[in-house]
C-alpha cells in the first residue's frame, strides 16, 4: 500500500463506527436468539405477566396506524443509550419484540420486507448489544385474519373484529379485506 493510501485509510476512521464490534456482537446475539424465539401463545402469555414490555420498533406511523395491543412504540433509528434509558430504565426487563415479518395481509401497517432485514433482527441485536439480555421474539410468520393477538390503532381502540370475523380494523393504512371499505377503530 502505498503512502497515500494509508492516509486516505487512516483518514477515515470513524470510533464511533465499528463493524468488527458490530458483527462479533452480532454472531453472540444470533446464538442467544435461538432460545428466546416464541410462538403466539407464548408471546400472548409472557405479555400478560408482570414486569414485561412488548415493544414495537416500527416507524410511528405504522405503529399509529396498527399494533399489538399494549405494545410501545421506539422505533428502530431512534434507539439509543437514551432513549433506552427512558422507555426500559432496567436492562432485567423482559422485553418481546415483533416485526412487518409476522404478519402477513396487512401490507399497510406491517409491509414485508426481505427475511435478512427483518426489523426483528435488528431490534434484537440492538437490544442485545446495550446490554438487554430478556429479549425474546414472536418467531412465527402470521395471518393477521387468523391471529390470536389483539391489535389496537393509535387512538388505543381495539381494531380488529371478533374472534368469528378474523379481521382486522384499522384506520388510515390500506386495508387487509378485499372487498369492504376501511372502518374506524372501534
Amino acid at each position: 500500500m502505498d503512502m497515500l493510501a494509508l492516509l486516505f485509510a487512516a483518514a477515515i476512521q470513524n470510533p464511533a463506527i465499528d463493524m468488527r464490534g458490530y458483527l462479533a456482537i452480532a454472531a453472540e446475539a444470533a446464538a442467544a436468539r435461538e432460545s428466546h424465539r416464541v410462538s403466539e401463545e407464548e408471546f400472548i402469555r409472557m405479555s400478560g405477566e408482570p414486569g414485561t414490555i412488548v415493544l414495537d420498533a416500527r416507524s410511528s406511523q405504522k405503529f399509529d396506524t396498527l399494533h399489538i395491543c399494549g405494545a410501545i412504540n421506539l422505533s428502530f433509528p431512534d434507539i439509543t443509550i437514551d432513549s433506552l434509558r427512558q422507555a426500559i430504565p432496567d436492562r432485567d426487563t423482559r422485553i418481546l419484540i415483533y416485526c412487518n415479518n409476522n404478519f402477513t395481509n396487512a401490507p399497510g401497517p406491517f409491509p414485508s420486507k426481505l427475511a435478512r432485514a427483518s426489523l426483528n433482527l435488528s431490534t434484537y441485536i440492538a437490544l442485545y448489544t446495550y446490554g438487554y439480555r430478556n429479549v425474546y421474539e414472536l418467531a412465527p410468520l402470521i395471518d393477521i385474519r387468523d391471529s390470536k393477538l389483539t391489535f389496537c390503532c393509535s387512538a388505543g381502540k381495539e381494531c380488529r373484529g371478533d374472534a368469528d370475523e378474523k379481521r382486522v380494523y384499522h384506520d388510515g393504512a390500506d386495508d387487509p379485506r378485499e372487498d369492504e371499505a376501511s372502518a374506524p377503530c372501534r
